[in-house]
Parts: structure tokens; C-alpha cells; sequence
């Protein structure tokens, strides 16, 4: 199978990993199509969420105890939040977390989930939280947004975790203050 066209199945009731073939996912397999997916949610936030900066998988102990999957950033204090979820038990256990539970705890602005087609449906998701699907070929499509639309129907955003957003930016522009690259961002941006 090619590594850039993974197929992409999931069983019946949709409870189980990822299925390749017709064979499940054993956790390393699991971790491949993870990683995948944030691939796919990084490349779908910077192209079209009104990001101009994105981080994938940033592990910081500077933040609430979130790492988001993807994060993304714009003017005005815009963030964008992606969690990639390969299997309906790691959905079901994200809601257990304490910026679950308590959004203001959490981080984004605009949150969305990032799975494989139809493992999760409009139905299954908390209020105000989107979906993005990715497809056998790797390719992202929003399939919901709640922040579109009429005025009066969209969900205008949730109050967010200022603290842990300013803390993972932190953490990311120390690591290249550390390395001795901090001085590249006042170069003027390649064409």
C-alpha cells in the first residue's frame, strides 16, 4: 500500500482503531495514522483557519497540561484548536479531561475534532466543537463548523486559556532563543 494513500475503514460500530485493509491497527499503526492526521490538521489550519502560525504536537510544560494535537494562531488573539482521534474511545476519553469538562479551561478559540471519514459524526461532537475529516488520500475537508453562518447561529468562539496559549508560545520561541536563532525573526520573511 502506498505510504501517501493509506485506506482508511473503520468497523461497524466504529468503537475500534482504524482499520488498514482488513486488518486492525496495532498501536504502532494507531501512532502512524495519529501522526498522519496531525499532518493533515496542520497543513488544513494554516490554509484555511486565518492562521499565519501553526504547532504540531508541541509538548510544554509551560502550558495547563493540554497538547493540543494543533494549535494555530492569527491577528486579534485568534487560535485555532485540532484534536486528531483515531479510534471513538480516545473521543470519549477526551471529554474526561479538566479543559474538556471546563472549556475556559482549555485553549483555541475555534476547536475542532480531526478524525478519519465518518468515524465521528455532527451528532457526536460537544457544543461549539467542529469536525474535519480526512479521506484515504490524506486530504482534510471541515465537514462542520459552528463558526459559520448567520450571526445569530454561530457559535462566536470559546472563552479560552490565555495563560496556557501565551505559555506554549513561550516555550516554542524560547527553544530557538536557546538554539541562537531568536535573531531570524526580525529578518525580513522570504518570499
Amino acid at each position: 500500500m502506498n505510504e501517501r494513500q493509506i485506506e482508511l475503514q473503520m468497523p461497524n460500530d466504529s468503537t475500534e482503531p482504524a482499520i488498514v485493509g482488513n486488518t486492525m491497527l496495532p498501536d504502532v499503526a494507531s501512532e502512524k495514522l495519529h501522526r498522519k492526521l496531525v499532518e493533515a490538521a496542520y497543513r488544513w489550519v494554516l490554509k484555511n483557519s486565518s492562521c499565519g502560525v501553526a504547532f504540531k504536537e508541541l509538548n510544554t510544560n509551560a502550558c495547563n497540561g493540554e497538547y493540543p494535537d494543533v494549535i494555530g494562531f492569527g491577528a486579534w488573539g485568534h487560535s485555532v484548536l485540532i484534536e486528531c482521534k483515531t479510534s471513538r474511545s480516545d473521543f470519549h476519553a477526551d471529554k474526561k479531561k479538566s479543559f474538556r469538562k471546563t472549556p475556559s479551561l482549555g485553549m483555541g478559540t475555534q476547536r475542532f475534532y480531526c478524525c478519519p471519514t465518518g468515524l465521528l459524526k455532527v451528532k457526536d461532537l460537544p457544543d461549539g466543537w467542529g469536525l474535519i475529516y480526512v479521506n484515504e488520500k490524506l486530504k482534510p475537508k471541515c465537514v462542520h463548523s459552528p463558526y459559520k453562518g448567520n450571526i445569530g447561529e454561530r457559535h462566536s468562539g470559546f472563552e479560552k486559556n490565555i495563560k496556557a496559549e501565551h505559555g506554549l508560545m513561550y516555550s516554542a520561541l524560547r527553544r530557538l532563543h536557546l538554539r541562537g536563532r531568536i535573531d531570524e525573526i526580525y529578518e525580513a520573511p522570504q518570499p
